[in-house]
């Protein structure tokens, strides 16, 4: 049964008028369970770790504990891009703990996923742009030092680049980061990740899908990686307002596919976060974001 992270702490609330759709973390559980993808018993509970080892592996504790205690100086928080609160905090370490659940999960049924997460902008010092533990570094982390993993590969697919992510496995040979990406979009001042593709604006379907499928069986070659981590934003479709590139639904869908079936024929576990979608309906997001929830349902149940 495909295995799904979810917590109602997902779902935070904002002022009015912020650009983050909150909302989709409330909708898209809701969806798949309507349309009969999933029933509740797919969803499980992360909890706030009392463990802090496994943060602490990927983050600076001065760091850390200031989040924790809400004392990070304004700059600081202002790059974040939420207004900062416990529950804002306990919201991010819950989420950190669904992707190392689903992880562990993952290993034993070939994939799991986190209904958020891909929060790969957040550095071992410091947060921006939403995102302020780096879910899928803690979770690799946690499988290597539990020997349950060597070698790992981190897909990023969403539209900006995992510039944190790159800055944490920077010099470290154990995990391969691949971020494929908008050349002119955010982070303007881009990390450098072990392999990086940068994609002109309006990029379409066919290109897009074209230069995947000649990288990813490439770099599985070459890594030999026995887990993947895949970032699988939905903000590369055209009506992204955040994007910039020119995918259609059908085509992230292809993309999704493509993904996750390469990971099945090669009998590598892969654990799933959602990532970036801000289109201006609520509606299309959650769609696509959907649509990886389907496929993992086919392919592999």
């Amino acid at each position: 049964m495909l295995k799904i992270a979810y917590h109602p702490i997902y779902c935070h609330p904002l002022p009015e008028g912020h650009r983050f759709p909150m909302l989709k973390y409330e909708l898209l559980p809701e969806q798949l369970i309507h349309e009969g993808t999933c029933t509740k018993n797919n969803f499980f509970e992360p909890v706030r770790m009392l463990d802090e080892a496994p943060i602490l592996a990927v983050h600076d504790p001065e760091y850390f504990y200031d989040l924790l205690n809400i004392t990070l100086n304004q700059r600081a928080a202002r790059k974040i891009g939420f207004p900062l609160s416990e529950v804002l905090i306990e919201r991010e370490i819950t989420i950190a703990d669904g992707t190392i659940k689903a992880s562990e999960i993952a290993l034993q049924q070939g994939i799991a996923m986190n209904i958020a997460g891909g929060t790969h902008h957040a550095y071992t010092n410091r947060g921006e742009a939403f995102c302020m533990l780096n879910d899928q570094a803690i979770g690799a982390r946690f499988l290597q030092k539990k020997k349950l993993a060597k070698q790992i590969l981190i897909v990023d697919l969403d539209v900006h680049q995992g510039n944190g992510t790159a800055q944490i496995f920077k010099n470290d040979t154990s995990v391969f980061t691949f971020s494929m990406h908008g050349k002119h979009n955010y982070p303007f001042k881009k990390e450098e990740s072990d392999l990086d593709i940068e994609l002109e604006n309006n990029i379409g379907d066919d290109e897009y899908l074209s230069i995947l499928r000649k990288t990813l069986p490439k770099l599985i070659n070459q890594i030999q990686p026995d887990f993947i981590y895949y970032l699988c934003g939905v903000d590369v479709i055209v009506t992204d307002k955040l994007g910039k590139l020119g995918l259609t639904i059908s085509g992230c869908k292809a993309r999704d596919e493509y993904v996750l079936e390469t990971c099945k024929n090669n009998n590598i576990p892969v654990m799933c976060s959602m990532g970036g979608g801000y289109s201006p309906d609520i509606k299309t997001i959650v769609e696509a974001h959907a649509n990886t929830f389907r496929l993992a349902q086919d392919i592999y149940f």
